[in-house]
Formats: structure tokens, C-alpha cells, sequence
């Protein structure tokens, strides 16, 4: 029985259609999960796939929209659980906890979109909740982050014009800083897939 179990968090098109997509740091998510999600397949370890969602808002992730799905070249098998949220970490509003324990998974690897939201607050939770935590920051996206003092309607280039802004590189940087030998092990995809760099 595997011990490992692989999780992609918000993989979905509710991202690509937020005007702040263009500024995403890895419009290739979509290729990173992949090839995680052929290794862990290879190697016989769980994948669970989580969407998250936001009934009755009228937004990009209410799933009348028809936004939430996985992002076009993602699919999951038959055998392997599709788990749909509504809180920032993908413990709390579903079964994922009750779905590890059955399967004796005792490390868990993530990925997904946002580096510093949903696949940061997964990765402390599921630490406190006593896995091994493998953060793929690699495997992770995110975009610019304003200050919090930004109004909430601010287009693309207000936010990306202004100084407080923090960029998905400092996001990555300070989240792995926050994670490393407190709540993760900080992995590439390369290291987590087992390939060599491609020269």
C-alpha cells in the first residue's frame, strides 16, 4: 500500500479567467502537475485532485459559472478522488483527512494554485496533523500580490505599478522560507519526478 499521496490544489480554469492571470508566474502549472501526477502514477502512489469552490457568489468559483474544472490537459483516473472545497486548505470542508487515514498515507506532496493560500495553509495543516510534507514550490503558481490596502477593483496595472506590491518570486522566496524545517521539505519537480534537468 502506498504511504505517499500526491495532492493538486485548485489546478482549475477559475485562475485563467482573473484578469491577473497574465501576470502568473507559471502559465505552465498545468505541464509542472502533470509531470508530478505521471510520476506519482508510476511509482503507485495516491493522487487526489481538489477544486475549490464558492456557491451562489456569481464569481469565477461558483461552479454554475462553469469555471471549475481542472485546467484543459489535467484529467483524473477512475480510481482517484476529485474533493471540492470551500475553505483555504483542502483539510477543513472536506473528507481528505478520513480519505489518507484509510489509504495509510503518511507523506503528503503539494502543488497547485496559490503558492501562499490554498497550497501554503494545506501544507501547515497537514504538518499539525502530523504528515510528512513534501511543497513542490515549483508545482505551485501564483500572482502579484497587493498591499492589502489596495482597493479591491484595482486593475492588473495599478497593482503591478505599485512599489507594495509583492511579486510571485518574493511570494515563492518567503513562502519556503516559512515552510522549510517548520511544516515542509521543499522539493522541485525535478527532485519530486525523479528526472534530470533537462539541459
Amino acid at each position: 500500500m502506498t504511504q505517499t499521496a500526491l495532492i493538486v490544489i485548485d489546478v482549475q480554469e477559475s485562475f485563467r479567467v482573473r484578469p491577473n492571470w497574465r501576470a502568473v508566474n507559471h502559465p505552465d502549472i498545468a505541464d509542472r502537475v502533470g509531470r508530478l501526477v505521471q510520476a506519482a502514477r508510476s511509482r503507485g502512489d495516491l493522487v487526489v485532485w481538489v477544486l475549490h469552490t464558492e456557491p451562489g457568489t456569481g464569481n469565477a468559483f461558483d461552479p454554475a459559472i462553469g469555471h471549475v474544472r481542472l485546467i484543459e490537459g489535467l484529467e483524473p483516473r477512475e480510481d482517484e478522488p476529485v474533493l471540492r472545497k470551500t475553505a483555504h486548505n483542502a483539510f477543513t470542508t472536506t473528507n481528505l483527512q478520513q480519505l489518507l487515514t484509510q489509504q495509510g498515507i503518511r507523506e503528503v506532496v503539494i502543488s497547485g494554485i496559490r503558492t501562499e493560500q490554498c497550497c501554503e495553509t494545506t501544507a501547515r495543516v497537514a504538518a499539525d496533523l502530523g504528515y510528512d510534507v513534501v511543497f513542490v514550490s515549483d508545482a505551485t503558481a501564483t500572482t502579484p500580490l497587493p498591499h492589502w490596502t489596495t482597493p479591491a477593483d484595482a486593475t492588473l496595472e495599478a497593482i503591478l505599478a505599485d512599489p507594495r506590491t509583492l511579486s510571485p518570486e518574493v511570494i515563492v522566496e518567503r513562502t519556503e522560507y516559512v515552510l522549510a524545517g517548520r511544516f515542509a521539505t521543499i522539493r522541485t519537480v525535478d527532485e519530486v519526478a525523479g528526472l534530470a534537468v533537462a539541459s
